[in-house]
């Protein structure tokens, strides 16, 4: 138990004095999560909506592909993208290899069917009759979606906290796309397994209570939007 309490205080004191590889890994970590976020709600939201509104042929295999990709492990999807951008592959040209913008092509296909599935999910509840009575007011098409979606906006809420958790926490797309390499593309949880491994208990628990303070903000901040 000494080594624990004596990895826990060498934690608070790398993370309080700035240790630069500490907070090298937190900053890759939260610009290239950031960026995968965005892209997956831009794209998973309205994929989401029409996936849960309305009825087309081949619908519901369309949602059991979507809700299979649920369960796509990290490893696999960092295989996939590095087959694709490595020097033989189709993108091998784009120099995507080993960057964090590479890694966020990983964990954009992460999070996208998480935020589509959830987005689906979230507008099937919604009530049928909202439908009815926004076109008897006269909506328009556009007021239409918006509106259904503002009535959605918790359950949209919950699909991106639950995706912005499959990407902070994953570890395959990171370690194969990315390399793990050092003040570049090492992010909080490829530091934490390598740390870890190395015996280096101090580095790994303070990267692991950055991990537990993002989730901890995210959540506060999600909180204050739903009773805003």
């Amino acid at each position: 138990m000494d080594f624990i309490l004596a990895g826990f205080i060498e934690a608070i004191r790398l993370l309080f004095g700035g240790d630069a590889q500490t907070w090298s890994a937190v900053s890759a970590t939260l610009k290239v999560s950031t960026g995968s976020m965005l892209t997956s709600l831009l794209l998973g939201i309205p994929l989401g909506f029409i996936l849960g509104y309305f009825d087309f042929p081949a619908r519901r295999q369309a949602r059991l592909l979507v809700d299979t990709a649920l369960a796509l492990p990290t490893v696999f999807i960092g295989l996939l993208v590095y087959a694709f951008i490595s020097q033989r592959g189709p993108l091998g040209g784009m120099g995507l290899l080993f960057t964090l913008p590479g890694i966020g092509i990983g964990q954009t296909i992460l999070a996208l069917p998480v935020v589509t599935a959830l987005s689906a999910t979230a507008v099937e509840s919604m009530d049928r009759h909202l439908r009815i009575l926004l076109i008897s007011l006269g909506a328009s098409r556009r007021q239409l979606l918006i509106s259904s979606l503002w009535e959605v906006r918790f359950g949209l809420l919950a699909a991106g906290l639950a995706a912005y958790g499959r990407v902070m926490t994953e570890v395959g797309i990171s370690m194969m796309v990315g390399g793990n390499i050092k003040w570049h593309t090492r992010t909080i949880t490829t530091a934490i397994a390598l740390e870890t491994g190395k015996g280096m208990f101090a580095t790994g628990i303070a990267l692991g209570l950055v991990l537990i303070a993002i989730a901890f903000v995210v959540n506060v901040s999600l909180s204050f939007l739903r009773k805003k």
